[in-house]
């Protein structure tokens, strides 16, 4: 019978592992059949809207991802959670569309490499790169019924040629990104948007909420699928990575920026897992904000997301914010629930201490807060599937100086802690790390600047050197892990 353990220790089944995305690192934008994404097109915008960067290059995984699984295995991993290119397997995206065995065989190629290492093969099917055919077809996940059907057929060809092998499946990445920044702040691919002076198309009252909606039902139809064919014979598990910071209210004294507070969480957490984890319609306060802007279910939508039954909860988490309530009706393009955000609270207290990016703070107390109202909410095992950060001033230092990145140990040890907190006296299911990121990348519409990544990528040799962080992570999860009866 196990003893019971020390808060902040962690089982020694606890997996833990690097996450990489395709565009980010993959490059060979023109090899192997790979069609284009609307992130190619996005990264070519004249003027540019990704800081002058591209993915054409990238990180050039696909040439070299036998020494970054090297690297892998240097930093003791147990896990390695990367992204499937739909246009890697589906050139032009659709479901009567050809597949592409090169993109296949390099996929298969990749995966065999992971296990021949003892590493777990993690793939999240999409991380933000939709087919631009599709986006050119019908709209891509502006057609809520075409977008879902396709995105079903891809996923089934995945199971199929990967799954005897892969174990672990995330639909998709971050939802609310993929809406909020494609659709309505147009930040992100395809750049869509009414209120950002730099996009030509777009609504950004109304295009986010359906992309929502095609995400979630493209999301169900790829669980209910594998549920019903591929479940019993592959015993494979299937989720979701849905980002989202932990609010605290400005004012503690108001409690109208305590409302403010979870209703900014409703806004960013439980548009997307109430459907998914629950099988419920969107939170009320988004029905009483959004009206007849936020699309509604069927009957028959909500029998598939029944049948969508996932197995664990993916969380993205890097930092959190104060929340403060505004005055008066929302704006028709407001997308945050009618709140204003801000990192230090009505006393000026800051709610960590600052990274290398102006939105990220170091925040491992709240993460342990959020962990654990995630859980009591939606009541699934959580894998952290995205956490980490770039160093201050990481983005102007040399190899040498880079590699000593101090503030990054710190915030893994810090966050580690807060998970295993959470596990053992907040009672929260908690059962897996990935570190963001095992790499420097292209940091989306960021560029080459920010640097997130554990190893550090040099963009003109693309020489690879480890930072201290990478080998010293093993080390952390060690003295956390004790022994299960």
């Amino acid at each position: 019978m196990a003893t019971s353990s020390p808060a902040n220790s962690l089982p020694s089944d606890f997996e833990w592992g690097f996450a990489t995305a395709a565009y980010q690192i993959e490059g060979a934008f023109d090899e192997g059949g790979r069609g284009k994404s609307i992130w190619d097109t996005f990264c070519h915008l004249e003027p540019t809207r990704t800081k002058g960067a591209n993915g054409d290059i990238a990180c050039d995984h696909y040439h070299r991802y036998e020494e970054d699984f090297d690297l892998l295995s240097k930093y003791g991993a147990k896990a390695y959670r990367f992204s499937i290119s739909w246009t890697r397997i589906i050139p032009m995206g659709g479901r009567d569309d050809e597949i592409n065995e090169e993109g296949v065989a390099f996929y298969n190629r990749l995966i065999d490499a992971l296990l021949a290492r003892g590493i777990t093969p993690w793939v999240t099917l999409y991380h933000w790169d939709l087919p631009q055919a599709l986006h050119d077809r019908y709209g891509g996940w502006l057609n809520v019924e075409q977008s879902q059907r396709d995105f079903e057929r891809y996923a089934k060809v995945c199971y199929e040629r990967f799954g005897d092998r892969v174990k672990n499946w995330i639909t998709l990445n971050e939802p609310w990104i993929v809406s909020i920044f494609g659709y309505s702040t147009g930040g992100n691919a395809p750049g869509r948007s009414s209120i950002n002076p730099q996009s030509t198309e777009g609504n950004s009252a109304t295009e986010p909420w359906t992309v929502g909606k095609a995400l979630i039902m493209s999301h169900a139809r790829a669980v209910a699928l594998y549920n019903k064919e591929f479940r019993a014979a592959q015993n494979g598990r299937i989720g979701i990575s849905l980002n989202g910071d932990y609010y605290e209210p400005w004012d503690m004294e108001d409690e109208r920026d305590h409302e403010a507070a979870e209703r900014r969480m409703e806004f960013h957490i439980g548009w997307f897992a109430n459907p998914v984890c629950l099988a419920q319609d969107y939170p009320k306060c988004m029905r009483e904000q959004l009206g007849d802007r936020l699309p509604e279910f069927t009957e028959t939508e909500f029998g598939l997301l029944r049948e969508a039954e996932i197995d664990f909860y993916g969380m993205n988490y890097y930092t959190s914010q104060f929340a403060r309530h505004r005055d008066g009706p929302a704006s028709e393009t407001d997308c945050l629930g009618n709140v204003e955000e801000f990192q230090e609270n009505k006393h000026g207290l800051s709610v960590g201490e600052p990274s290398g990016v102006h939105w990220l703070r170091s925040t491992p107390n709240l993460f342990r807060k959020h962990l654990t109202r995630v859980y009591r909410k939606y009541g699934k095992p959580i894998y952290i599937t995205e956490n980490g950060c770039p160093c201050p001033g990481e983005d102007k230092m040399t190899v040498e100086e880079a590699v000593n990145d101090v503030y990054r140990i710190r915030y893994f040890e810090d966050h580690i802690n807060a998970v295993a907190l959470a596990r053992n006296e907040d009672g929260s299911d908690i059962t897996g790390y990935f570190a963001w990121s095992l790499m420097d990348n292209l940091e989306w519409s960021d560029g080459y600047g920010v640097r997130f990544g554990v190893t550090f990528t040099d963009y003109n040799t693309l020489e690879r050197t480890p930072k201290q962080s990478a080998l010293l992570l093993k080390g952390m999860f060690d003295k956390y892990m004790v022994p299960t009866n």
